[in-house]
């Protein structure tokens, strides 16, 4: 027998408009807050930073693709991976088939990592995506929007990642959690291994996501989130949220998706 609370048909009502109040409060202070984020100034970008696309080489102006807008996902996948990050490719399971709606609304898409072209498009190949994706190998991008980081960074507490600043990590990671960096995910080295690197390795790349805006021929550099930052674009988790048991977590349970069902 379960052990969750049962009721009839009327106290299940009763609860769900109150929980109904609480939601729509919960909608129109998103509404808000993304009215903050579209709000906040916009920032010069001067600095060239060349991209390697199926296209071609690129500038961050011709990520635009026309277009006045730019979302850019920060894919967690550097040179030394052998995949992408599963939580990275979990979210992009999520965003790869709305990049078309995206497109008519204004609006470029390009995730972007580290790790050369040739290594993107063939696991792109494997997960059956569609999207742009962008490498970024031997430019500043990722590390000037704080998403990659040097090994000296972390080994003296030079990363400053999600707006505050780590300490440094001389001790041993692998029995650890990334719960500081990104949510209480369970043990990193777990992670870490679905993309055939080390724990330091993995934890130099971070996730995010940045916006840009094209005007008079300028980029402007809008709006960038981090770690948790990054939940409500994660759709898994918004579906789970809304299931009986919650997201109902205890450690890492997703993988890339072709691989479950594997051990």
């Amino acid at each position: 027998m379960t052990a969750h609370l049962t009721g009839t048909r009327e106290d299940w009502l009763t609860a769900r408009l109150e929980l109904l109040a609480a939601e729509k409060e919960l909608t129109r202070r998103s509404d808000e807050l993304a009215e903050q984020r579209q709000a906040l100034p916009w920032v010069r970008i001067d600095k060239e930073y060349r991209f390697e696309t199926e296209e071609g080489s690129a500038s961050l102006k011709d990520l635009f693709r026309g277009r006045s807008q730019l979302l850019v996902y920060h894919f967690m996948f550097g040179p030394d991976y052998t995949a992408g990050c599963p939580s990275c490719s979990s979210i992009a399971d999520g965003f790869n088939g709305i990049v078309v709606h995206l497109e008519n609304h204004d609006v470029a898409f390009s995730a972007v990592s580290r790790a050369p072209l040739a290594k993107l498009e063939a696991f792109k190949q494997r997960m059956g995506w569609t999207f742009p994706w962008a490498s970024s190998f031997g430019s500043d991008f990722n590390h000037d929007f704080s998403v990659w980081f040097t090994e000296d960074e972390q080994r003296a507490g030079g990363i400053e990642y999600n707006y505050r600043r780590e300490p440094p990590a001389r001790e041993p990671l692998a029995g650890k959690t990334v719960q500081e960096w990104r949510g209480n995910e369970g043990p990193v080295a777990e992670i870490a291994a679905m993309t055939g690197t080390d724990v330091a390795t993995y934890t130099r790349d971070r996730p995010g996501v940045s916006a840009f805006t094209l005007e008079d021929g300028i980029v402007y550099h809008t709006y960038s989130s981090y770690a948790r930052g990054l939940d409500g674009l994660w759709g898994v988790y918004q579906w789970l949220d809304r299931a009986p048991k919650g997201r109902n977590e205890t450690g890492v349970w997703w993988r890339h998706h072709d691989r479950y069902g594997q051990g």
